[in-house]
């Protein structure tokens, strides 16, 4: 969606050799950039769009809405969702404006080395690698939560082995394989929420079969079920649902022109958010009741709130076909999060930050060395749910990623706002950029703000946690992210030293930059250079 903001594609020679002047006191000669890697621009705009619009659709939404039912309530979880959704929006645009410009294999770790701080983007490529492999293994125990649904004959470990061994394959096949599915999961899922919407309304007015009017029951009754600490609690589950979200950065350098690409996906954020997460959450606060035992991580089935909202109406067919859409979204999400691990690997290893095996794709665009470290730590660490709850498994690992969500997604704002400062004391003109988002800078200030303050509020929840007393055990389980997080950057200060702030003045704008002529892109899918430069 262009929406009249995006300045003219056609930039001529001179322009061009202004922009190309040396810069002093950044640039190195033994940092590659990364602007041209072994991977291959096989993916269209079909493709980013819609893993834009249903990469982050899985086990969040699916499953940890009951738990953030049952903690917090039905205001508090539509809220979270609604906040949570403003969030998410505010860093797609930040995401746009840098991703059109600056396609690189691991996005938000090279911008942050190029526009903060190196010892940042380490710390954040690690840790977002690490936030990777912990969503493929929360993943693959949502897979045992979603079949135990029709048997639980099978051992949970060899649910897990086969479908371990299932992302592994969508992954290796071909990056424009690995694409394809994630378009026709992406589209069963945007297809089956608008089935959800409307039969949970039906529902609600009391057109099913087993059930009466329920309206806004529940609401009325007990919208904050644990109060302030309760909506607090519902906020983990609310991040980890929405991300993901910005893995359409990372296929953005796989796309045979992200200037036509990124837009159209930042331009479809809106649907997602209104459609999945807003009104998806509210179907469930009007159709479900927050003390349902059967919630997963209550006592019963621990089924999701949706296939509850189904099975207590008597609408058993539309019970199953749910349970099969959730499989399928969260099989969906665990094969792009190995996606995401490997491209991040690649990115820190342009960046000197991770072994050279880790940069290198084979001849069929795919980083097999990233993809198997990514899927090994992953698979392998799922086997927990095999001796845990996989509710307790799935508040470990929510946990988790969504501080590491929080902390990604704050720096990809400040990343924006700081590419933009050092455009402007470069004495370039905003008008030169290929496309610019509407939201600038209130946006990205918003998102900012909302990561750094709930990282804090979750803080509080770590240390009185819900339901319990303060305890080391719950703390670190808890917020041992925020921990590695501070860990990994004191330790890359210690080793790169230097200024906490990368010189505005002196960042080379031009050495990892995409340049664009009419709109087309000019290295192109073909991976021609571009002749001005």
């Amino acid at each position: 969606m262009d929406d009249g903001s995006s300045a003219p594609a056609y930039e001529t020679s001179s322009s061009k050799e202004k922009h190309l002047e040396p810069t002093a006191g950044w640039a190195s000669p033994d940092i590659d950039y990364g602007a041209e890697t072994d991977l291959h621009r096989s993916l269209s705009t079909r493709h980013l769009t819609m893993i834009a619009l249903g990469s982050s659709i899985g086990m969040g939404l699916w499953l940890g809405s009951g738990t953030s039912l049952a903690n917090g309530g039905p205001a508090a979880m539509f809220i979270g969702y609604l906040l949570s959704g403003t969030m998410i929006w505010s860093v797609s645009h930040s995401i746009g404006e840098m991703a059109v410009m600056y396609p690189l294999p691991s996005a938000f770790t090279q911008w942050t080395s190029i526009f903060i701080d190196r010892s940042m983007a380490f710390c954040l490529g690690w840790a977002y690698w690490f936030s990777y492999w912990i969503t493929i293994a929360n993943e693959l125990q949502g897979v045992v939560t979603v079949l135990s649904f029709w048997t639980d004959k099978v051992p949970t470990a060899a649910w897990i082995s086969i479908f371990w061994v299932v992302v592994i394959l969508v992954n290796i096949v071909a990056v424009k394989f690995f694409g394809e599915v994630e378009v026709a999961a992406s589209s069963i899922k945007f297809g089956w929420i608008f089935v959800v919407i409307i039969s949970c309304i039906v529902i609600s007015a009391g057109g099913a079969p087993n059930e009466g009017p329920i309206g806004f029951r529940y609401w009325n009754s007990m919208p904050f079920t644990n109060g302030f600490k309760g909506f607090l609690s519902v906020m983990p589950t609310c991040i980890f649902a929405m991300s993901g979200s910005e893995n359409a950065a990372l296929v953005a350098a796989e796309t045979d022109n992200p200037r036509k690409a990124v837009p159209r996906a930042v331009g479809s954020i809106w649907l997602r958010l209104s459609l999945f997460y807003i009104l998806g959450s509210l179907m469930v606060t009007i159709t479900v009741s927050p003390t349902d035992e059967n919630l997963f991580g209550g006592t019963g089935v621990n089924a999701s709130p949706f296939v509850i909202a189904y099975r207590n109406a008597g609408l058993a067919p539309l019970a199953h076909i749910m349970n099969a859409v959730i499989f399928v979204s969260v099989l969906s999400t665990g094969s792009i999060s190995a996606y995401g691990g490997s491209r991040t690997l690649m990115g820190l290893t342009h960046l000197n930050m991770a072994p050279k095996i880790f940069g290198k794709a084979d001849k069929q665009g795919r980083p097999i060395a990233g993809l198997a470290i990514t899927l090994l730590i992953g698979g392998g660490l799922a086997y927990l749910n095999v001796s845990n709850s996989g509710a307790e498994v799935f508040t470990w690992f929510s946990s988790l990623t969504s501080l590491f969500t929080l902390f990604g997604w704050g720096t990809i704002c400040l990343s924006h706002l700081r590419m933009r400062y050092a455009w402007k004391v470069q004495g370039r003109s905003v008008q030169d950029l290929p496309w610019k988002s509407w939201t600038y800078p209130y946006g990205a200030i918003w998102g900012l703000f909302w990561c750094v303050l709930l990282i804090i509020a979750e803080f509080y929840l770590s240390l009185w946690p819900l339901h319990g007393n303060p305890n080391a055990k719950d703390f670190f389980a808890n917020y041992v992210s925020v921990v590695a997080i501070v860990v990994l950057y004191l330790a890359a200060r210690c080793y790169y030293r230097g200024p906490w702030w990368v010189d505005a003045r002196t960042i080379d704008l031009d050495a990892p930059r995409r340049f664009y002529v009419d709109g087309h892109d000019l290295r192109g899918s073909s991976g021609m250079k571009d002749p001005l430069l």
